[in-house]
């Protein structure tokens, strides 16, 4: 699909054109998000980029009231948290992400299984943009 390099940069530039990669072993046809450069499955070498689907299920999360300093300086406090969560996702592989759209003080609010759409969240300008995955509820 894609001739570049397994890496996180690479990652990152995908992220950037809003396109969710994970990286997907040929032999035995394993999917890892985010993506490896060889499989953990077979130990194969030969890896090739994989478009994912985006979509997938909550398997677990937390909401977080007490932030890093980087989430602070977005505005996430004790009055204003923010969830993480687990998402298997549709093709098998699960993965930690932001997730939006949830009532984060209230967490029971948010159940588990809940179906999750992927987006892409843009913040920053110029040299600051930043691009990160994030799942909602669909």
């Amino acid at each position: 699909m894609e001739d570049r390099p397994f890496s996180d940069i690479t990652y990152r530039q995908f992220l950037d054109e809003d396109k969710f990669m994970g990286s997907k072993c040929v032999k035995c046809g394993q999917l890892y998000v985010p993506p490896r450069h060889f499989c953990l499955s077979c130990f194969g070498e030969d890896m090739e980029w994989h478009e994912m689907v985006g979509e997938g299920e909550l398997a677990a999360f937390t909401c977080i009231f007490v932030a890093p300093p980087h989430m602070v300086a977005q505005g996430y406090d004790r009055k204003n948290p923010y969830c993480t969560g687990v998402v298997t996702l549709k093709e098998g592989p699960r993965m930690v992400a932001r997730i939006e759209g949830v009532e984060a003080s209230n967490p029971d609010s948010i159940k588990i299984g809940t179906p999750m759409k992927a987006e892409f969240v843009h913040s920053g300008e110029g040299d600051e943009a930043t691009t990160y995955l994030a799942f909602r509820p669909s």
